[in-house]
């Protein structure tokens, strides 16, 4: 018999599902960068987006490893996954939104 490369534990599919999420989160972060950028680029712009980028992370990386932590105990790249695509949502929504503010 021969042998794969895959591990019983399906070690392969898991490191995806974490650099799926690590991509995510760092397309989150866009979001709010190109946000700051779009309505002026000002030091308080980029100040305030970064910090409520890092603020929701917390926030939802607090609930979403709460949640881990009582239903999917061990697999943190579905932790990850999670946190990486609402970090994705909420980027996008904030970038969105940079059409409605007025300056």
């Amino acid at each position: 018999m021969g042998t794969s490369g895959v591990t019983p534990d399906g070690g392969i599919a898991r490191r995806t599902l974490i650099w799926l999420g690590v991509i995510l989160l760092v397309l989150g972060f866009l979001g709010h960068f190109f946000a700051a950028r779009a309505i002026g680029g000002t030091y308080v712009a980029f100040r305030d987006h970064i910090f409520g980028f890092f603020l929701i992370l917390v926030v939802s990386g607090a609930i979403v490893a709460g949640l881990g932590w009582r239903f999917w105990r061990g697999r943190h790249d579905i932790t990850v996954l999670i946190i990486g695509a609402l970090q994705a949502l909420f980027g996008l929504l904030i970038y969105i939104n940079r059409f409605s503010v007025h300056g």
